[in-house]
């Protein structure tokens, strides 16, 4: 049974997001073997939340799904950004804490996410700190690379000071 609900699942993974009627089809395949799966309820929350901008029913599926195994690693981060979408920041943030305690899940990915809940909270200085923490767990360049350009993004959101010279220049004209 869980060989074939696991053919199920990967063959819906394989078809996301390219080919959503055969993915769909495999994924309802892998939930009628085992309707408590969380990692194929996790795909359907993502179909739902990425594919179909429906957030609330994604939420139901992601729910479920970490009812069903509350130390997946795959649930966590799509639902925290189907969350943070839909803006239910205070979820989020309960869950982007609780999430930074499972064993094994990828924190640099769940840093990323607790920084843009504060870049949609418009705390743009305390954004910065998740992602300096995050290049801890940064094992690859192209995720360093990103998280530098993270970084410029969110400082160039920031309002800027007026520098020195521009304040004398409008003494000056007064």
């Amino acid at each position: 049974m869980t060989l074939t609900k696991n053919k199920y699942y990967f063959e819906a993974l394989d078809n996301y997001p390219y080919s959503l009627p055969d993915c769909l089809e495999a994924l309802n395949y892998a939930l009628s073997y085992d309707p408590e799966d969380a990692d194929s309820l996790c795909l359907m929350g993502r179909i739902y939340s990425e594919a179909l901008i429906d957030y609330e029913k994604a939420k139901l599926y992601f729910e479920e799904a970490m009812q069903n195994d509350i130390t997946n690693l795959n649930t966590p981060k799509y639902y925290i950004k189907c969350l943070l979408d839909n803006e239910d920041l205070d979820e989020a943030e309960k869950l982007i804490e609780y999430a930074l305690k499972i064993k094994g899940i990828d924190k640099c990915r769940i840093l990323i996410l607790k920084s843009h809940w504060f870049e949609i909270n418009k705390e743009y200085k305390k954004a910065l700190d998740p992602l300096k923490e995050a290049v801890e767990f940064a094992y690859d360049q192209s995720m360093l690379d990103f998280l530098k350009n993270k970084e410029k993004f969110i400082k160039a959101k920031m309002p800027q000071k007026p520098k020195k010279k521009q304040i004398k220049k409008k003494k000056e004209t007064k």
